[in-house]
């Protein structure tokens, strides 16, 4: 059983009420000041709940000793006196500490919190203000913070502590009440500025239910995680971000996967409502994180439909809403150029990432995004080379004017009968001046500005076509036609 049982609390199971509650458990809540609580989650059907864990959360988390004994109760005799305690590890809690200090801050490595009825505690010897010399014989007298966290961490069942206490240094470690609480004495992880926490004072004292439709659940979005064993959780508008601590990798895991599995079965709802705002078929939907320049990032909802892939900052409520997309880019003109494992780029910075390019009027938009598992990397790569075929085959033709040899003309592109350059002179009918199959092109290409280059063998030198604009979306789109083609022959494109 990966979650520990605690009695929820009265206005909890209010909020939960008319769902049918289906896990709950004990994690930890990142609250405002770098300061993390206890808290009860209740995860039903639709709604995912967060309240104080019963009894008070700052009773639980802020006792500095063992039995909640202050400081200043410490005997004098221990002042300064090497002492040596063995502490045996509960199967779960680790040590049951939390450390300050370290060379970085001129200090010794310090226990700055004991956590009651934990192995450290149970021990009885140990307090707040001991400094640790050496854990199983490994010297920490000269340890920075990161060293000290190492090798407690790698300590076996057994481990013994060589302490001192530090009474001149006990009134820094007492007065740090925005100090970490935590599982461990793992140092607090310092979250961008997008995680801020959402939460009021009162929603802290109260709880806070969150609806799961379209909710955002990423345990990626936090890279100095080394541990695995944070959960971030976003609702659908953006407004509530819950930043979540478990105790070890494995049930961090076991709730994203709970949570994931109840948001993913309201996704036909999401989508029947999506369908009638914006009066298209919703291919599919989903969250994506895209990488931004300067290492930050931002996430974006995403919406495939037959022609288009949408983004949109936080889920539409309205048409109005659903007619003003953050980016747009046609299928037939967008092409996926990566996906998984890095070819090596240090653009790709995690191994669940795509990289999608868009050829635009603009020229060629590069847009990286990742995801959350190797399953949805999977899917999306499926749905947007799937969807930019569906789109070539559905579209069939696109048709835009140019110039070749001094006369305006239009290019019309066919999935079935290729290239067709035609004239109309007013008065006379249209007259065709170039047509060409698709399979006798054999090369296409372009200045970056406004020229396209076909080349279709036959002809004594390449065909120049001059576009007007940036000729990257025609490119882009003549691509898509061919890699359909090749797919309508059972060919991997």
């Amino acid at each position: 059983e990966l979650l520990e049982s605690s009695a929820a609390p009265e206005n909890a199971l209010k909020m939960a009420a008319g769902a049918r509650v289906a896990k709950s458990g004990l994690l930890e809540l990142r609250c405002p000041g770098e300061r993390w609580s206890r808290v009860l989650l209740l995860l039903g059907e639709e709604s995912l709940t967060v309240s104080p864990e019963k009894g008070g959360a700052a009773s639980s988390g802020e006792r500095l000793l063992n039995g909640g004994e202050l400081a200043a109760q410490v005997p004098d005799s221990l002042a300064n006196v090497r002492r040596t305690v063995r502490v045996v590890k509960q199967d779960v809690g680790g040590l049951g500490i939390s450390i300050k200090g370290g060379r970085e801050n001129k200090m010794p490595i310090l226990i700055s919190k004991i956590f009651k009825g934990l192995a450290a505690d149970q021990t009885e010897a140990l307090y707040v203000g001991d400094a640790i010399l050496s854990v199983n014989n490994c010297d920490l007298s000269d340890a920075t913070h990161d060293e000290a966290v190492q090798v407690l961490k790698k300590t076996g069942k057994e481990v013994v502590l060589e302490v001192k206490y530090m009474k001149e240094i006990s009134p820094f470690i007492k007065n740090a009440s925005g100090g970490y609480a935590g599982w461990d004495s793992t140092p607090p992880v310092f979250l961008q500025k997008q995680g801020s926490p959402s939460l009021s004072s009162q929603d802290l004292k109260e709880g806070k239910s969150v609806h799961l439709k379209m909710c955002y659940v990423s345990r990626t979005f936090i890279p100095s995680d080394l541990e695995h064993r944070y959960l971030q959780i976003c609702s659908a508008d953006g407004r509530v971000v819950l930043f979540l601590r478990a105790k070890d990798e494995a049930t961090a895991l076991f709730w994203f996967s709970t949570i994931q599995t109840n948001i993913s079965a309201l996704i036909p709802m999401v989508k029947e409502d999506l369908k009638g705002l914006l009066e298209k078929d919703i291919k599919h939907i989903g969250w994506l994180t895209e990488q931004l320049p300067g290492d930050e990032k931002k996430n974006m909802l995403a919406l495939v439909t037959e022609k288009d892939l949408l983004f949109y900052n936080s889920l539409p409520q309205n048409r109005d809403a659903i007619s003003k997309p953050a980016q747009c880019h046609p299928l037939i003109a967008s092409r996926l150029v990566h996906s998984g494992p890095s070819k090596g780029s240090p653009l790709y910075d995690t191994e669940l990432s795509f990289a999608l390019r868009s050829g635009t009027q603009k020229g060629i938009e590069t847009h990286l995004f990742s995801v959350e598992t190797q399953q949805e990397l999977a899917t999306w790569t499926r749905v947007l080379v799937d969807g930019c075929h569906k789109a070539a085959e559905l579209i069939q033709e696109v048709i835009t004017a140019c110039t070749w040899n001094g006369k305006e003309c239009t290019l019309s592109i066919h999935i079935d009968n290729g290239f067709t350059v035609c004239t109309e002179e007013p008065g006379l009918n249209k007259t065709i001046l170039l047509k060409q199959p698709f399979e006798k092109l054999r090369m296409s290409s372009d200045d970056g500005a406004k020229m396209l280059y076909l080349d279709f063998g036959s002809m004594e030198r390449e065909i120049q076509l001059d576009l007007h604009s940036c000729p990257k979306t025609i490119v882009f789109i003549i691509h898509s036609f061919l890699s359909a083609k090749v797919t309508r022959l059972g060919l991997l494109a």
